[in-house]
């Protein structure tokens, strides 16, 4: 590699990032303990519960659907208003603004698991689960141009600290300081882990039916929580593909989505692969 490739540069992160970073991944799971002992002593409602499933699935649904097959891999189009509201939810669950979320993924699907692949686990699981993130620098220069000529991919960015409000506001709106823990605080702690667990545990642990140039791996408890995600090796195997769960019994919750938007006529162009596709990369030696 050329020593001027930024790539390789060694990157320090300023201490107020570090220290939000750090504020974001550990304030969720401390919430969550104290929401477990709220559990043990029965102070938790139904309400909560409803709280933590409905915005586990709006914000999840807009992570996955919303800034990886939409925004990122363009695996199916629809009008801007659903395209606007997908966006909007994924920022709720606060793991950066879209545009950077989106071009940190391309740029892991050009070095995936090598050394310039910004969360590979070739660090150890740690790195690849969180700790990349307290020393990347997004490239948006060199990943991420076409993001920046869409003004409404622009426009949902500029506002995103109003968003992640929005995904902590509406909770306490509903239910009040309760609503606020378990709506806001425990959702984003299962979230966050569940979607890092896609760079973390489906590059280290599960099966790979198709061979492909990285470690990714099918995880079928990872593809459960994360929505369809964890059939992680499907997606790098096919990475247009909205469709990752590619059996019957792969559950793909975002795919099952993606299908009705498209069965109403709000989602066209949807990326399928073919069962010819399918016998062609299958590693039948694994």
């Amino acid at each position: 590699m050329s020593p001027n490739n930024v790539e390789n540069i060694p990157y320090e992160k300023p201490l107020v990032e570090k220290l939000t970073i750090l504020a974001v991944v550990l304030i969720p799971p401390i919430a969550t303990l104290y929401a477990i002992a709220q559990l043990w002593e029965r102070y938790v409602t139904l309400l909560d519960v409803a709280l933590l499933v409905v915005m586990y699935l709006v914000t999840g649904f807009g992570v996955t659907i919303g800034f990886h097959r939409l925004l990122t891999h363009r695996s199916f189009e629809t009008n801007p208003i659903i395209r606007a509201l997908l966006l909007i939810f994924g920022t709720m669950a606060l793991q950066g603004n879209p545009i950077t979320w989106a071009s940190t993924h391309i740029e892991h699907h050009a070095h995936s698991d090598t050394d310039d692949d910004p969360h590979s686990p070739l660090a150890g699981l740690w790195h690849a689960h969180i700790g990349w993130s307290f020393g990347y620098r997004p490239q948006l220069d060199k990943y991420g141009t076409w993001l920046l000529k869409d003004p409404l991919v622009v426009w949902v960015d500029k506002l995103w600290l109003l968003w992640v409000a929005l995904g902590f506001v509406i909770p306490f709106a509903v239910g009040g300081w309760s609503g606020l823990l378990w709506g806001g605080l425990v959702r984003l702690f299962f979230v966050h882990h569940s979607t890092w667990s896609v760079n973390s545990i489906c590059h280290t642990f599960g099966a790979r039916p198709f061979a492909t140039n990285d470690a990714s791996r099918n995880n079928w408890w990872v593809g459960f929580l994360a929505l369809g995600e964890g059939w992680h090796n499907n997606h790098h195997a096919f990475p247009r593909a909205a469709f990752h769960g590619m059996k019957w019994w792969q559950f793909d919750f975002s795919a099952y989505l993606i299908r009705a938007l498209e069965a109403m006529g709000l989602a066209w162009n949807v990326q399928r692969v073919s069962l010819e596709q399918v016998r062609k990369r299958q590693d039948v030696s694994v």
